[in-house]
């Protein structure tokens, strides 16, 4: 076994030689004193330039380690920042999305009702409920069964533009036509099929 408080930095090549006298070559690619695993990488075994074998190595079972090049000093190559603002702000956005998602549900908006909300927010952003409705903008509104010819202006609103509110209903349309095709793909359609059962005598 080799020994636990061996350290092998990041670049050296090394030899070990395992309990199955099986000998390993490689450049340290990962070291992890705790758990006493090395990873090393090594020209692919296929022959192919552009490929390379990775190998991770459980020092509890290696009775012999040799290095044969220590690493150059070069420091490790630095790790990109990361944008917090724009992660915070997709995890905002992430957030609000299933709180609204959650408001649906417990307003007892149908699935029918759901999905078009999902649909919607995909291509604007400004989407909530009031109620049962959905509320695109501030300007229009959807009410249940969510069809083109529910979309109409939303008077307590900002006012609104006749291109929004026929841009909304083709969403809308787009949406039902998405939904039809599916159904008919899937093979079902979109009236319940009730099934008769006959008793069967003994």
């Amino acid at each position: 076994m080799a020994e636990s408080n061996e350290c092998f930095n990041i670049g050296s090549t090394v030899s070990c030689l395992t309990c199955f006298d099986e000998e390993l070559q490689g450049e340290v690619v990962a070291f992890d004193p705790h758990v006493k695993l090395l990873t090393l990488k090594a020209a692919a075994s296929s022959g192919r330039a552009s490929l390379c074998d990775i190998r991770m190595v459980n020092l509890s079972y290696v009775s012999q380690v040799n290095v044969l090049r220590e690493a150059a000093g070069s420091p490790l190559p630095s790790l990109p920042s990361l944008n917090l603002a724009k992660l915070n702000s997709r995890a905002k956005r992430s957030i609000e999305e299933k709180q609204r998602l959650i408001q649906a549900m417990q307003s007892g908006v149908s699935p029918e009702g759901q999905k078009l909300f999902i649909a919607i927010c995909k291509t604007i952003e400004e989407v909530t409920w009031a109620g049962a409705n959905i509320l695109v903008m501030g300007q229009v509104l959807i009410s249940p069964p969510y069809l083109p010819e529910n979309v109409r202006e939303h008077k307590e609103g900002k006012e609104t533009n006749t291109k929004t509110l026929s841009y909304i209903r083709k969403i809308v349309d787009k949406f039902h036509k998405d939904q039809q095709s599916l159904s008919l793909n899937n093979g079902t359609s979109a009236a319940p099929v009730v099934a008769e059962v006959q008793p069967v005598s003994q």
